[in-house]
């Protein structure tokens, strides 16, 4: 598939305008004409540049994303990864003794390799550090955010000028980039300050498609230090170690048509990937040695098949830390492989079709909002299916079709007769594999988090299709350029530009209704309740806001519904015999405590906060049936957190008030417990 450097290239053909943007000249000397005149200037007759970019796509970020400066505060996931974080507060304790350099000896909420719960991303926590040090206290997120604001316009950007490099046509760039930057999908990324691992992972992927453009001697180091650069911000970014090198073979020919060499820049790629991959998985087993899951241990997987057995060894060599495994976040952990499958295929399927209509939008997917499947073959198993196994086959097809074109246009055919048709043919063939290779970046982007290879600790987050938009955004652009072409030369372009408005329309309004959802932690499980109805910890969270707001009557509704959904979770039963509690109905509030204890009998958060309000309401000073029973279940679960609680606060409540205030939960929106 080379290409033949000794035959005449064709000359540097300025680019036919915006195909699907009519814009018609008018006299310079009206303010219509003037502004029409400079529109063409600054996106058709320059060159896009990342800095000419950013201007308009840091506008429509900052627009459509920022969430409001005064009234917002941490949510959700924000409180363990930034105010429970011990490594980024220490910024600003004298007394610490975690360094700038502890970060790699982390993991993504701070946490040492002996206590951590998964997902090693340093360079998160060193930005995060470095905002808490400038004095974005625990007051506000807003600096935190606003950093995810404009990186998300930097990628778009980046897209823009690769694109508009690889295609030869502005109008194609532009509009990719205008397209992922208004994608509503990705407000869970942009508008939530822990989606900036999924952003930074992806600017380190882009940043080393882009190097693809450079000489092979500055391709190698840029490509090695942009990958290990986005494998530091998230673990996702693995997928640029094969689609990096793909990206090389296909796209060599147009980044480089005097000597494109596409199999030895492809080969280099590939080795600067895997050098960087092997550097980033050598250098965290060594500096975050975390202890590795039982199931892919040798011995547990002595008496499976070669193919298993060498995936566990693969596995282990790749030495993930241990993730959580809740099934009210991810109950296809209870579920066989080829249902696992079939959900997954589900769950792709579903945002594939939330990339082009986002009516709905979420930041949180847990059970029952997304079960275990009932069947194996179902409408959305067999379009996921269709989904993930096309591009892979169609998307090699393309490369070829446009190896062939591209050695028509390199060969100087049409050239001769034809200065413009040398430069559609070019267009056309840079086209065509530009679209191979994002058709062939979703599938593979989105596969590892699918939750069909491994098991992930969130069964959907739309966080997720931050990598795989990027591949969407060129398919969506291409479509809309050949469409605008084709309606033009029926004399209906201004057809497409509408066309284009309301998409972008729609998917501005989405991504600003769904980032005004942020404002604040109530507003958010909200709207999260009323978006996924069936899903248990949106209402149950939903409860916790109006509790620590002193509406109990509210909480204990939404906690009363997070039950129905979820009889069998514990935090649902305790929380809701905690509201009655509170309200001062004890007695009516115990069948709930007892029954999360027995269903978590060693969570020692749930068990303080339940003993410490029974101790607060005087059931257990004296003997009653609550402490009777209490005392009962301590005998019944020996060795646990119950018991000791139980007995602990029973025994000596008088000098600690209660429960042991060195065993009590941290409270809400506060930063880490003294240890």
């Amino acid at each position: 598939m080379e290409g033949h450097s000794d035959v005449p290239v064709p000359p540097n053909i300025p680019h036919p305008p915006l195909p699907t943007i009519d814009i018609e000249e008018a006299p310079p000397s009206t303010f219509l004409g003037t502004w029409r005149g400079w529109l063409r200037d600054y996106f058709l007759n320059e060159e896009p540049t990342v800095g000419a970019a950013m201007v308009p796509f840091c506008f429509l970020s900052i627009v459509l994303f920022t969430r409001h400066p005064l009234k917002t505060n941490f949510i959700f996931d924000e409180q363990e990864a930034i105010l429970a974080n011990p490594y980024v507060r220490s910024v600003a304790e004298p007394a610490s003794k975690l360094h700038w350099l502890d970060a790699f000896h982390r993991d993504f909420w701070g946490l040492p390799h002996d206590r951590s719960i998964g997902s090693y991303r340093p360079i998160p926590d060193l930005i995060w550090r470095a905002l808490w040090g400038l004095g974005a206290r625990d007051q506000t997120p807003f600096l935190h955010h606003w950093v995810n604001v404009v990186l998300h316009a930097l990628n778009a950007a980046l897209l823009t000028v690769i694109v508009s490099k690889v295609t030869k046509d502005r109008a194609m760039g532009w509009v990719a980039g205008l397209l992922f930057v208004t994608c509503a999908v990705l407000t869970e990324a942009v508008s939530g300050v822990v989606g900036i691992a999924d952003v930074l992972g992806a600017l380190g992927v882009l940043l080393a498609a882009g190097a693809l453009t450079l000489s092979a001697y500055w391709m190698v180091p840029a490509v090695f230090l942009a990958t290990l650069f986005g494998l530091f911000s998230k673990e996702s970014a693995l997928c640029a170690v094969p689609l990096v090198p793909f990206a090389a073979l296909m796209l060599s020919r147009y980044l480089h048509p005097t000597r494109p060499r596409a199999v030895g820049r492809a080969v280099l790629a590939g080795l600067a990937t895997i050098g960087a991959f092997v550097f980033y998985v050598e250098a965290r087993r060594r500096l975050f040695p975390a202890p590795l899951a039982p199931e892919i241990s040798a011995a547990a997987n002595a008496h499976k098949p070669f193919l298993a057995r060498t995936f566990a060894a693969l596995l282990r060599w790749y030495a993930q830390p241990i993730l959580p495994r809740d099934p009210l976040n991810n109950p296809l952990i209870d579920a066989q492989p080829l249902y696992r499958i079939a959900a997954g295929l589900r769950i792709y399927a579903r945002g594939l079709f939330q990339i082009i209509y986002p009516s709905t939008l979420s930041g949180d997917y847990s059970a029952p909002q997304e079960p275990i499947p009932t069947k194996l073959i179902f409408p959305e198993s067999i379009a996921g299916a269709a989904g993930m196994v096309a591009p892979l086959v169609l998307g090699p097809v393309l490369g070829i079709v446009a190896w062939r074109r591209a050695r028509r246009w390199r060969s100087g055919e049409g050239y001769f007769a034809s200065p413009h048709i040398a430069l559609v043919l070019g267009q056309k063939s840079g086209l065509l594999a530009l679209l191979g290779v994002s058709i062939v970046w979703v599938v593979v982007s989105y596969f590892p988090v699918s939750n069909i290879p491994i098991l992930l600790p969130t069964v959907r987050a739309e966080r997720f299709w931050y990598f795989p938009a990027l591949g969407t955004s060129i398919v969506l652009a291409a479509i809309f350029v050949a469409l605008g072409r084709r309606l033009r030369a029926m004399h209906l372009g201004g057809l497409v530009t509408v066309l284009l408005i309301v998409f972008v329309g729609f998917q501005a309004y989405a991504a600003r209704t769904h980032a005004n959802d942020y404002t604040d932690d109530l507003v958010f499980w909200d709207a999260t309740r009323h978006a996924v109805p069936r899903s248990a910890k949106a209402h149950l969270n939903y409860s916790v806001m109006q509790g620590a707001r002193g509406h109990l009557e509210e909480r204990r509704v939404a906690n009363a519904v997070a039950l129905d959904l979820a009889p069998t979770w514990p935090m649902a039963n305790v929380y809701l015999g905690d509201t009655l509690c509170r309200m001062h109905r004890a007695e009516e509030g115990w069948p709930y405590y007892k029954r999360g204890f027995q269903l978590a009998p060693n969570d020692q958060n749930l068990i303080a906060l339940a003993v410490q309000c029974l101790w607060d309401e005087k059931k257990l000073q004296t003997e009653s049936l609550v402490r009777t029973e209490l005392e009962e279940l301590a005998q019944a679960f020996p060795g646990t957190w119950l018991a000791y609680l139980a007995r602990d606060t029973i025994d000596n409540g008088d000098s600690h008030d209660g429960v042991d205030p060195q065993y009590r939960p941290r409270g809400y929106n506060q930063g880490p417990k003294e240890e």
